[in-house]
């Protein structure tokens, strides 16, 4: 009998044990803000990069390890996480990294130079990516499971609506307050969280190993966690040093690589009693992390597509780029209740297939946009696309507590961890990938359009000579001889060459996401039907 066939004999799992606090909900509101401390945090530095270059005087180069020193250390830390909650309790770890990471916030405007800021994005970095291991594990453990999908809700809403609000929060701080509030915006929430954490997150014994296991060690943790950090580094930083043309590209993939054998060999050779990995070989355990990995891809509309298309095409600035996002932000906040409500009447599998469906209309909408098109023409594909990442996401996180509750790994803390921490590390490493997959393509789009409208605008043709000679006489007024205007008149034609060029690459990148939520959807389909379903979760005893 397999381990899915095992599970179906019952059609409700074990009542589950929660842990004893008198304020709950304290607790659990204290580790959804940290998922949007890490997320927002994340999300600002990737906004206001360009100024925060300029505030500290950077050069593009030097700049782009900021971003990558934060979000590389969050990687790190997330397998780490696992072990740190196990040994220590995940009040003591979010106490202490909270505490920590507020602190830094505070420190970072005041860094006197690139090496000093660098440290304490790392820093930041390994403290704030302890916050989502510890979020779901501890708000399935804790709320009734009446108020789960309420709590499912509300972690939905922290990813995506944060998602796309920083824009907004980002342009408004740099033209009403400082570049420093990029930072000092998770120090004041961080202060919020850890007075929600003392006092709603229960004290509890250090964990004792049981007699005759093996006791907890660090080793393989730390080799599974820098093999990702470093694999994580060479993605952020491979379009910018051309990738395998670069030999620090190819040493951190070597070392990263490296470390993950070796921390598979460690496990197999002596493994560690903080970690089971079996029950994530389950059949929709593994889809779903292919439709996360998708999803994270999805999502590259709102975060490189559309942005860059406003900023290089129509000269949008960040202010005017934020209205747009917006649309998808807003809607969340009400139909990520809506969604919910649904899960828990129907098969989480059908809310994804029509997330997803809305999310393949609306890039379909999107990928015939044309150099003209702007912010007020994005209402409608927008609101769809809100809908569809709403529904789908929703879905996706119910889909994953449901499979956690069907392993009946929420009885066992550490498990619990472990599928924590096995999801965040392939949202944040797959995320990782679509967006180099993304950030690589549209340039290559951009040059191969390049190439071939550039074949139909040569100097002997009609067409190519009638418009410079109207640009040119356009630009006499403007210029002091005729040379002059046709210099600028060629340059305009090779603006514009540009311009439709990338537009041209958008629109292939639009239908990338519409064949990845098409794959997505192939996906879903292959999902087999869980025993145990909301329905029946909410009704569910608990042990008290």
């Amino acid at each position: 009998m397999t381990s899915e066939e095992a599970t179906s004999v019952t059609s409700v799992p074990e009542p589950i044990p929660s842990v004893k606090t008198v304020h709950p909900l304290l607790g659990v509101l204290g580790v959804l803000l940290g998922a949007m401390i890490a997320t927002g945090t994340g999300r600002l530095i990737s906004v206001g990069l360009a100024d925060l270059r300029g505030a500290l005087h950077l050069g593009v180069d030097e700049a782009s390890w900021i971003s990558t020193a934060f979000t590389a250390s969050t990687m790190f830390i997330g397998p780490f996480s696992v072990y740190l909650g196990g040994l220590l309790g995940p009040r003591r770890v979010l106490l202490a990294c909270a505490s920590l990471f507020g602190l830094i916030s505070l420190l970072l405007p005041f860094a006197s130079n690139l090496p000093v800021l660098l440290f304490l994005l790392v820093c930041a970095g390994l403290t704030a990516g302890t916050f989502y291991p510890l979020t779901l594990s501890f708000v399935l453990r804790n709320l009734p499971m009446r108020y789960v999908l309420l709590g499912i809700a509300m972690y939905s809403i922290d990813i995506v609506f944060t998602t796309n609000v920083c824009t907004s929060i980002e342009a408004w701080y740099i033209d009403h307050l400082s570049w420093r509030w990029i930072f000092w915006t998770g120090a004041l929430l961080a202060l919020a969280m850890v007075v929600l954490i003392y006092f709603g997150v229960p004290w509890q014994p250090l964990p004792k190993p049981k007699e005759g296991q093996p006791k907890p060690n660090w080793r393989g943790f730390l080799y599974v966690s820098l093999g990702f950090a470093l694999l994580f580094t060479a993605l952020d930083q491979g379009q910018r040093l051309d990738w395998l043309h670069s030999g620090i590209i190819v040493a951190l993939y070597a070392t990263g690589a490296f470390l993950l054998l070796a921390a598979l060999e460690r496990h197999f050779i002596a493994p560690n009693p903080l970690i089971n990995f079996q029950f994530l070989l389950r059949r929709n355990t593994l889809l779903l992390s292919a439709v996360l990995i998708l999803f994270r891809f999805s999502i590259l509309t709102t975060v490189i597509i559309i942005p860059n298309f406003l900023a290089s095409v129509q000269g949008y600035r960040p202010l005017q780029t934020g209205p747009v996002l917006l649309w998808v932000a807003v809607p969340q906040l009400f139909i990520s209740l809506f969604a919910m409500s649904l899960v828990r009447r129907i098969d989480p599998r059908l809310i994804l297939t029509f997330g997803f469906t809305l999310v393949v209309s609306a890039c379909i909408l999107n990928a015939h946009l044309s150099s003209a098109w702007s912010g007020s023409n994005s209402i409608a594909s927008q609101a769809i696309l809100a809908v569809g990442l709403a529904f789908a996401f929703n879905a996706l996180v119910g889909s994953i507590v449901l499979e956690l509750i069907n392993t009946g790994a929420l009885a066992r803390p550490i498990d619990t961890l472990t599928f924590a921490g096995f999801f965040q590390t392939v949202r944040l490493l797959g995320g990782q990938i679509g967006s180099a997959l993304m950030l690589h393509f549209i340039p290559i789009r951009e040059q191969f359009h390049s190439n071939i409208l550039g074949l139909g605008v040569q100097l002997g043709e009609p067409a190519t000579r009638h418009r410079l000679l109207g640009l040119g006489a356009g630009m006499a007024q403007h210029t002091t001889d005729n040379a002059a205007a046709s210099g600028r008149a060629g340059e305009i034609v090779g603006l514009q060459l540009r311009q439709q060029a990338f537009t041209l690459a958008i629109t292939d990148s639009f239908t990338l996401v519409v064949w990845a939520a098409v794959l997505c959807l192939v996906v879903v389909a292959c999902m087999g039907r869980v025993p145990t379903q909301y329905s029946q979760v909410v009704t569910a005893p608990a042990t008290t």
